[in-house]
């Protein structure tokens, strides 16, 4: 009988354990970094004077740098090699790290976040194809499993992470922090990657780029302009998102004209990449907005210091530890179309609770919750992304997971844009302080003073009012949380439409057992 490849054992052996420890430690940076700044927002509300929906963009524009970079990482690697790109994508993300912590202005921080997205963007895509390279991409579901750790660690750890530092020194070390993890991650990634060998590649769609990333930006800016602007009709909402929406419109009409497009939209035409890949853009649209807004209430609306909303949050990555390595290990085996529905059903169950919230909603029933929802977005995700990818021939593999992963990156862009233009214009709402105005003249609302006061109540001594007004303000702010999960309730609810489509039989994969099968290609990006 004769013996097995190492590279397609069933057990990973000790020199590819030594390359995922690099490729892990660069997708623990780049995904706490969206978790960790997610529990800072109010404090940057505070710090820069700016509105929730301004401050989102701190997230907003990570998400869409990373966006951008995901098709380049593949072309990129191909022509360049793998281990020179993935040491420059980690000394951008530290550099873009250093600089955030440096930035004076709301504005100044999220073009940093942008070039920190840039280099965190490359992070997966590009950690992903060199463990592949070296494990072989015949069980798809098992590699998943593997890189789902650092998706674990970043919704547990993250905020938690992010309050401690944050009440223990300053907004600041959330990015400094970054600084040595990311040298020492360079010096290991020296050490322990493979030698580069660098192979022609196919050319690089540099106009479908040209169109795609500032379309998805001028759109989303436009939009998330609305609650500063009041209407449709102020001219810094609709003029950039018009220009957004026509690029987005002659991006999806000319991807079909080049032979190797930016997105590879000819892959719809497999019905269970569509359905797998329009269920998660849905789900992530709704739960990954959402997302935000959990550390936000328990900050804004129950005055808990940062590390407690922090831990608050925890349970739901708890629940999701719990499921997605199964999940994932369960995605080769069983139809996805008999296991996503039920994760769906947990994550309604979960969310539900929160479309109730009011000013002092038992944390008991919250937090179990949450541990809900983790347990079905751990199930849910692993699953979908493989059906996405698992029936696609091996020469589709770089496309088709290219097309995914932007198009999750875009719904979380999506979905954090949404979430927090909806939970502003609620806000806006709030009846106005007779007699009470900002430093810039406009009027202090009833929620607006209620929720600055539960971070800095020395407020209440320049602003006397009764008790009775505050406690108002915090039923309304509230409110105005618990429209916004009603919101993203109903959109969780339409993923069961693209759901119902999931195949429900085992369909026959063709990715190759054979890790060199597709030597010189760049493989599977996952992010």
């Amino acid at each position: 009988m004769t013996q097995q490849p190492a590279a397609t054992a069933d057990k990973l052996d000790a020199a590819v354990l030594k390359v995922a420890g690099v490729v892990v430690l660069g997708a623990i940076m780049s995904i706490l970094d969206v978790t960790v700044v997610s529990v800072a927002l109010p404090t940057f509300q505070a710090e820069f004077d700016a509105s929730y929906a301004r401050v989102a963009w701190t997230m907003t524009a990570y998400t869409l740098a990373l966006a951008t970079v995901i098709p380049l990482s593949g072309w990129a690697a191909d022509r360049f090699g793998t281990k020179r790109l993935y040491m420059v994508a980690l000394a951008l993300f530290t550099i873009g790290s250093g600089l955030c912590a440096t930035a004076d202005t709301i504005g100044q921080l999220i073009t940093y976040r942008v070039l920190q997205g840039l280099g965190g963007g490359m992070l997966l895509p590009l950690g992903t194809t060199i463990m592949t390279r070296a494990a072989g991409p015949n069980r798809i579901g098992r590699l998943m499993a593997v890189l789902g750790i650092p998706m674990l660690l970043g919704p547990i750890g993250g905020p938690i992470l992010g309050g401690w530092l944050i009440d223990t020194a300053s907004w600041h070390w959330i990015f400094l922090i970054n600084l040595p993890i990311g040298a020492v991650t360079l010096v290991y990634a020296q050490l322990a990657l493979p030698k580069d060998n660098p192979e022609p590649s196919e050319s690089f769609d540099f106009l479908g780029m040209l169109m795609l990333s500032p379309g998805l930006a001028l759109f989303l800016y436009g939009v998330s302009s609305l609650p500063e602007a009041g209407t449709f009709a102020d001219r810094q909402v609709w003029a950039p998102a018009l220009v957004g929406a026509a690029l987005l419109v002659g991006f999806v009409a000319y991807s079909f004209k080049p032979r190797h497009p930016l997105l590879d939209l000819r892959l719809f035409a497999n019905r269970n990449l569509t359905v797998a890949t329009v269920t998660l853009f849905v789900f992530i649209i709704a739960f990954m907005g959402a997302g935000l807004l959990f550390p936000a209430y328990f900050l804004q609306v129950r005055g808990e210091s940062t590390l407690a909303a922090g831990l608050l949050i925890a349970p739901q990555g708890i629940g999701a530890m719990l499921t997605m390595p199964l999940a994932g290990t369960l995605a080769d085996r069983v139809p996805v179309g008999r296991t996503v529905p039920f994760a769906l059903v947990l994550i309604l169950l979960g969310f539900f609770a929160f479309t109730q919230v009011d000013a002092g909603t038992s944390y008991w029933l919250l937090c179990g919750s949450l541990f809900v929802m983790g347990l079905g977005m751990g199930a849910a995700m692993m699953p979908l992304m493989t059906a996405a990818l698992k029936t696609l021939h091996p020469q589709e593999v770089a496309r088709g997971s290219t097309l995914v992963n932007i198009l999750q990156q875009i719904g979380g862009s999506v979905g954090a844009a949404l979430m927090s233009v909806i939970l502003t214009n609620e806000l806006n709402g709030s009846q106005p302080i007779p007699g009470a105005t900002d430093p810039s003249g406009e009027p202090i609302t009833q929620a607006g003073l209620a929720i600055a006061a539960q971070q800095q109540p020395e407020l209440l001594q320049q602003f006397p009012v009764p008790p009775s007004l505050i406690e108002r303000g915090l039923d309304f702010a509230a409110g105005s949380y618990a429209t916004t999960f009603w919101i993203a309730f109903a959109l969780v609810a339409v993923t069961f439409v693209p759901a119902a489509f999931l195949s429900r039989r085992n369909e026959p994969s063709h990715l190759p057992d054979d890790p060199q099968a597709e030597q010189g290609k760049s493989p599977i990006l996952i992010h």
